[in-house]
């Protein structure tokens, strides 16, 4: 073993996903994607918006079968988990996740590229359950949105491994449990509300009342110093002082950790580091931007320069409407 690929977000761009792999040196072999000396990670989000949806998915899976590769649970995967499981009684509805105009279309690429072949989908929905929230080789770590240690040593001891269970899966749409908080952050990270009647209004047509923090400035004071998302903030808001219980809010991964990979954040442009042991892997690819992967061979100190991408066609990427964009 030389190392690992991290790969970032897929969104359905299953067919870059296999110009990923080709160009980081996999080729298929009895029909999985086989390196002679590294393995591949995925960051979750395999799912949802783009054309391919099934071949994202089924390279991973076949990948991740045949011990060819890991994977993360994204917060589309959990998504599609909770739309899909029926709600106990008690909480009044139907679903873990409400069918609501919002939530069905987010889903609604995937629903319909599986719609006529519905076993496959619950085989697809009985591997999200076997995806850990986190990953921890000691040497690096992986997660979707955000490494939050006090969240991840609570959720070892509810479900060893990281692997929810369905009554872990049921209590995390209760925003009062443990099951929520954990599966909030790690999966979505850090979300800041915005000032009452303040909104961003996203060029992807998105309306939104927060904003996305991230978690290694070392001690930041404005929202200026936490905020990591396409959109500025609106007016003057990023010389706005955090407060005590924002910073409270605000885990820290500190420079002196293992470094850690995460997606989620739809970063723009040439893949860059944030510091010198975070990559973020998520560069927009069902948006026409890249599809990106971080080839690691054992450095502490990340580097640039090991930043591998595919440019995402538009006949590969989604075309969706400004409206059916948001970012949960």
């Amino acid at each position: 073993m030389e190392g690992y690929d991290l790969i970032g977000d897929v969104h359905g761009c299953g067919a870059t996903l296999g110009a990923l792999l080709e160009k980081l040196g996999y080729h298929q072999r009895g029909g999985v994607y086989r390196h002679p000396r590294r393995k591949a990670i995925f960051l979750g989000d395999l799912i949802d918006r783009g054309p391919r949806i099934r071949l994202a998915v089924s390279i991973a899976r076949r990948m991740v079968e045949e011990g060819e590769a890991h994977i993360v649970m994204g917060n589309h995967e959990y998504n599609a988990l909770a739309y899909c499981h029926r709600a106990p009684s008690q909480l009044g509805r139907e679903w873990l996740r409400e069918h609501t105009p919002r939530h069905n279309r987010i889903i609604k690429e995937t629903l319909d590229q599986y719609s006529d072949h519905p076993a496959e989908w619950d085989e697809t929905l009985s591997w999200f359950m076997e995806i850990p929230l986190y990953l921890d080789f000691d040497d690096f770590r992986v997660v979707h949105a955000c490494w939050d240690q006090p969240l991840i040593d609570a959720l070892e001891k509810e479900c060893p491994g990281g692997i929810i269970d369905e009554p872990f899966l049921r209590q995390s749409v209760d925003a009062d449990t443990l099951a929520y908080r954990i599966l909030d952050r790690l999966t979505r990270g850090v979300h800041l509300p915005l000032p009452a009647g303040v909104e961003i209004h996203s060029g992807d047509g998105f309306t939104r009342r927060s904003f996305r923090a991230h978690f290694w400035a070392r001690e930041p004071q404005t929202w200026g110093d936490v905020v990591f998302q396409p959109d500025n903030l609106p007016d003057a808001l990023e010389e706005r002082e955090l407060t005590a219980a924002e910073r409270a809010r605000l885990p820290h991964y500190g420079l002196d950790q293992p470094p850690l990979f995460i997606g989620h954040y739809w970063c723009e442009g040439v893949p860059a580091l944030p510091t010198a042991n975070i990559a973020c892997l998520d560069y927009s690819a069902v948006k026409f931007g890249r599809l990106v992967a971080y080839r690691w061979s054992g450095e502490r100190r990340l580097d640039a320069n090991h930043f591998v991408w595919v440019r995402v066609p538009q006949e590969e990427a989604a075309r969706p409407r400004p409206w059916e964009i948001d970012f949960d």
